[in-house]
């Protein structure tokens, strides 16, 4: 705990991230390199190379391997739907364009939510270090892998790039039990081809993504849950602040239902839809707390060179 606290005060101090970047990397040396990686990952055969999620069962953590050849599954990123990354990209990591791997005011954040909690409230955890951590870490949860992600995170950045980082999230993330990468969680869901999802669909897929094997419950139960509504919806109107889709986009895509509602109520989604504004207002005001990095600037669609 003394370690966590240092580095809460060091962050809260306004001190450069580059300075907090060097205690990582002290704290790299002293966790002996541990994890599947070792010291130093080799991030540029993921250019040409892919991971291969290994499932071992509902009681066993998955593995990742790294091949020459792509899983069956594997989809580009050009052959995924631009509305279904624009759901995942406001849901999970609004900065995820702009950011060097981490997102400075979200580990502020996260630490002093935790340090006044007195325990780990969240990780604050941006798309590249979920994949930093998904393919070179352990599934233990301390300050040590939360650095060595962070240091991980920046590397892969400037080796693969922001589109080729995307393209990795998306086919090896969790969408429900034993379902891994977008191709498997769009035909499971929904019998189509990534590249035909629509905004609602892949509303619904970044609503899974925190934790998929629980709130895929929506789909064994044909009918989307409160917490699911909710959700979806918060991230259409996330879609319309950035620019994605226009307000009426929003409530053609919020009417129309999902291939297996089948318990669809159209007249609770015209009541969702005439609330919907109001709840943009809402987001608007307290976008520091519902987005990812609280920014009135849309995710631009550009990658480093």
């Amino acid at each position: 705990m003394s370690l966590f606290l240092f580095l809460f005060f060091w962050v809260k101090s306004n001190l450069m991230i580059t300075r907090y970047l060097k205690l990582a990397s002290l704290c790299l040396l002293l966790s002996s390199c541990a994890g599947p990686a070792g010291c130093s990952p080799r991030f540029s055969d993921l250019r040409t190379q892919y991971p291969h999620v290994i499932y071992h069962g509902p009681k066993d953590p998955s593995e990742v391997v790294i091949k020459k050849t792509p899983p069956p599954n594997w989809v580009s990123l050009n052959n995924i739907s631009k509305l279904a990354q624009e759901a995942v990209l406001v849901s999970e990591d609004w900065a995820f364009y702009q950011h060097p791997g981490y997102d400075e005011k979200q580990i502020r954040d996260a630490i002093e939510e935790s340090v006044a909690a007195g325990k780990m409230k969240r990780g604050a955890s941006t798309i590249t270090q979920q994949v930093a951590r998904n393919i070179y870490l352990s599934k233990e949860k301390s300050i040590v892998r939360k650095v060595r992600e962070i240091w991980i995170a920046t590397k892969m950045e400037k080796v693969l790039g922001k589109k080729k980082i995307l393209e990795l999230y998306l086919n090896i993330a969790e969408w429900g039990e034993g379902i891994f990468g977008i191709g498997q969680a769009s035909q499971k869901y929904f019998q189509k081809q990534p590249s035909q999802l629509t905004a609602k669909e892949g509303a619904f897929l970044a609503m899974l993504l925190p934790s998929p094997k629980k709130y895929s419950i929506s789909f064994r139960h044909n009918e989307l849950t409160p917490y699911a509504r909710r959700t979806i919806r918060s991230i259409l109107g996330k879609m319309v602040q950035a620019r994605f889709l226009t307000p009426e986009d929003r409530d053609q895509e919020w009417s129309t239902p999902l291939v297996f509602e089948t318990k669809f109520d159209p007249t609770l989604n015209a009541q969702d839809t005439a609330e919907s504004g109001a709840d943009e207002v809402l987001d608007a005001e307290s976008k520091d707390e519902n987005s990812v990095d609280g920014s009135d600037t849309p995710p631009a669609d550009t990658d480093n060179p």
